[in-house]
């Protein structure tokens, strides 16, 4: 059952280090294709008009009781999360880099051309939608080891400290950090619970469907 995975899965094409800057072409490509498609997921959500991921609200919450922009807390929140990285023995990687340069491209394209359903029920469908792309995408660029971004790099870290099982530790970190941004006083959302909730159990499908299709 994926709900129960704890590890992420080594595949054929999966980089045997993490610290690997000339990996296989097979390797860059899923990793390129599954940050794609997390950027893709990214930008839905935020098209879907339903409510911002967790993590922006908290940097909204933040910024309301702070002189500092949302754009700085969000930079300075993902540095505070690289730190964390250290005692959880997580390394940086490739796909650390290109975490943030092709999920921000995809945010931007989606934003200026995937147009917002005037229907709600059509939002909340495309709200849906984009956090289990958001997991898919995960959990593919994840299987090569080329690295995580900081919110992940926080969850397999803790994942491995724990034992316990992915969408746990997942699902727990964004409830926590949505419960600290709404208590805040950051914005929540419907489209913002479906992410808190759903996007440990997307990311845990995401890995179990990977091993299995390249088992």
């Amino acid at each position: 059952m994926f709900l129960k995975i704890k590890n992420i899965p080594k595949v054929n094409w999966s980089s045997e280090k993490t610290y690997n800057f000339k990996p296989r072409f097979s390797t860059l490509f899923f990793c390129c294709f599954g940050l794609m498609l997390f950027g893709l997921g990214e930008g839905l959500l935020i098209v879907s008009i339903t409510g911002a991921s967790p993590w922006s609200v908290l940097a909204q919450g933040i910024s309301l009781n702070v002189n500092l922009s949302i754009g700085m807390i969000t930079f300075l929140i993902s540095v505070s999360v690289l730190i964390l990285w250290i005692p959880l023995g997580q390394k940086p990687g490739m796909a650390t880099i290109l975490n943030a340069l092709i999920i921000a491209l995809m945010i931007d394209l989606c934003i200026k051309f995937v147009p917002t359903p005037s229907n709600y029920y059509n939002q909340l469908i495309l709200a849906i939608v984009s956090v289990i792309i958001v997991g898919i995408g995960g959990g593919i660029y994840l299987v090569s080891n080329l690295g995580a971004g900081p919110r992940d790099g926080l969850m397999v870290g803790l994942q491995k400290k724990t034992n316990l099982p992915i969408a746990l530790v997942r699902g727990t970190l964004e409830i926590t950090v949505v419960t600290i941004g709404w208590y805040l006083g950051g914005t929540v959302g419907i489209g913002t619970l479906l992410f808190a909730f759903g996007i440990g159990p997307c990311v845990a499908l995401g890995l179990y469907l990977v091993d299995k299709l390249f088992d």
